[in-house]
């Protein structure tokens, strides 16, 4: 068999496995990734040293620093003063309360990155939920989609963002005037489908709601002087995240330097007998690291034998010479491709390929600037950078937050299946990608 068959009949068993969740998540992913090097579809250099084929570190050591400093903020209380602040805002009244979740996920995703956000609502979410004695399914479903809608917004939102600025030539209020009217829109309407789809059904019985009213958030601070500290840090991490471009460090350099500080500020107040125990590394969510490690295996053996850029080629083929009919393909092709592989190696596929299209339109144009901002070019990207990020919502592995989100719930012994997550999810990803159609259009190509 060739490496192309062999490939798709390990990728295509892997995601079944996954859906019907006959086995873990994680086993599946490593044993496809174990299959991918076994049969030679991909090398182990290429599986783990190949940028383009195999681990994405910075992805996995943004999230074991981002776990790391997540388990130690935990222990100041923060999440529970926030819990309250976000409780009392809402007047302890469940819909309210989870559109205000909604906001700030997305608000603080189109700042920093999608997976830190998650990392850091999923415990206030959690707290809240437990003092409501409400499900937190919904509010947890509601974090993970917040969080892809808002990452589209800016250039540092969604990696893919980060990938197509580079290569198109186009700065951070770029993104900002172009993405944010649209995710406005979008979170508009999502609120609107959260109305329905909740709106009337949650309840909170009257003496929890009088409670948590009644609450003073320093209660739950058992060591204001850790909190401080702790706060600090929190500032310096998430001022790096935003200027890791000027500094020449990846974000993940950034989470590890980050953990560090705050595994040396928490083992200060650690009692003696207590010293040797790294309970922060031990609370990792390592089942989480090693399912990314196994798809971007996974995926990566897709990429190398060609079967996303063949899909990639594809959706521009179809409408060569159409600027309506490719800004369209591109944007529902890209949602649905990412919806089922990781956006990262689609993108990394469909930016050479907008790149040689611009070329094969514009032979005269030699200035490369000048070339990828034609305006036969220009919606292209925005057509590829709003179906990768809102694509990642139409399954649970369509992005690193929804699986981040997962975890975390699992862990807190609540159950979120494929299925589950896709007759909220695909629903919202379909919408999203009408509104960005219709955004597009008016834009671009009326």
């Amino acid at each position: 068999m060739s490496s192309l068959t062999v490939a798709l009949l390990i990728f295509g068993l892997c995601y079944l496995l996954i859906m019907t969740e006959r086995l873990h998540k994680t086993i599946v992913a490593l044993s496809g990734a174990a299959l991918m090097i076994v049969f030679g579809v991909v090398s182990q250099d290429e599986a783990f040293y190949s940028h383009e084929f195999g681990v994405d570190y910075n992805v996995v050591f943004l999230l074991i620093g981002m776990m790391v400093i997540v388990n130690i903020v935990r222990e100041t209380g923060l999440f529970e003063v926030l819990a309250i602040w976000a409780a009392q805002r809402a007047d302890a009244k469940p819909f309210r309360l989870l559109v205000l979740l909604a906001l700030l996920t997305a608000a603080q995703s189109a700042m920093l990155d999608n997976v830190t956000t998650v990392l850091l609502m999923a415990p206030v979410t959690l707290a809240i939920a437990k003092r409501l004695e409400l499900d937190p399914i919904p509010f947890l479903l509601t974090g993970a989609l917040a969080s892809n809608i808002g990452g589209t917004a800016t250039l540092v939102g969604d990696p893919p963002n980060i990938m197509i600025a580079s290569k198109a030539e186009l700065t951070y209020l770029d993104f900002l005037f172009v993405m944010g009217p649209i995710v406005i829109v979008i979170m508009a309407v999502f609120v609107g489908a959260l109305w329905l789809i909740f709106g009337r059904s949650m309840t909170v019985e009257p003496h929890l709601r009088e409670a948590v009213l009644a609450l003073s958030s320093r209660e739950a601070v058992p060591d204001t002087a850790f909190l401080r500290r702790c706060l600090f840090l929190l500032v310096v991490v998430n001022v790096g995240f935003c200027l890791h471009s000027l500094v020449h460090l990846e974000p993940a350099t950034i989470a590890l330097l980050g953990a560090s500080l705050f595994m040396l500020i928490g083992h200060a107040r650690r009692k003696p007998e207590d010293a040797e125990e790294l309970t922060y590394l031990a609370e990792v969510e390592w089942k989480t690291i090693f399912f990314f490690i196994g798809l971007f295996i996974l995926v990566g053996g897709l990429v190398k034998v060609g079967v996303i850029r063949y899909l990639a080629d594809q959706l521009v083929a179809v409408t060569s010479g159409n600027l309506a009919g490719s800004t369209m393909a591109v944007l529902w092709g890209s949602a649905a491709l990412s919806a089922v592989v990781d956006n990262i190696p689609y993108v990394a596929a469909m930016n050479p390929l907008i790149i040689d299209l611009a070329r094969s339109l514009h032979p005269e144009i030699t200035d490369y600037v000048a070339l990828v901002h034609q305006p036969d070019i220009i919606p292209l990207w925005w057509a590829l950078a709003l179906g990768a990020c809102l694509g990642g919502n139409g399954t649970i592995i369509g992005a690193s937050a929804n699986v981040v989100i997962v975890d975390i719930a699992r862990r807190a012994g609540y159950r979120i299946t494929f299925w589950q997550f896709l007759k909220f999810g695909f629903p919202v990803m379909v919408g999203s990608v009408a509104l960005s159609a219709l955004y597009l259009w008016l834009l671009f190509l009326r």
